[in-house]
């Protein structure tokens, strides 16, 4: 079960890696105002999803403890940002707003990850 709850935890971090890749690749744009929610950031975010929802059951089935604040937290900032993500996909150029919202919210999911023990 380890070796399982290890490659949904790598599968997690794949997501983590497209979905702020794909805010990076667009910063240039961004500060020109022409960013884009491209097709790699809605990927990155769903894949987020799938895999910390199996990451959760994978580690209550195998009786480790879960911290439930913590990733009800996890959850709400990735739902934000899926739902960002979802809804401005197809506009040729995003606010300044919500485009930094993206980054900003992917990067606090990552530390409430690291740093909530």
């Amino acid at each position: 079960m380890d070796v399982l709850i290890h490659v949904f935890v790598g599968l997690h971090v794949v997501g983590i890696g497209a979905l702020l890749g794909g805010f990076f690749s667009q910063l240039k744009a961004a500060r020109a105002g022409e960013a884009r929610m491209i097709p790699v950031m809605l990927h990155g975010a769903l894949t987020m999803l799938v895999t910390g929802v199996a990451l959760v059951g994978l580690n209550q089935a195998d009786d480790n403890s879960v911290n439930t604040v913590k990733i009800g937290v996890k959850l709400a900032l990735l739902v934000v940002i899926l739902g960002l993500v979802y809804v401005k996909r197809d506009e040729e150029k995003v606010g300044s707003a919500a485009f930094g919202a993206v980054g900003a919210l992917t990067t606090a999911n990552i530390f409430i990850a690291v740093l909530w023990t």
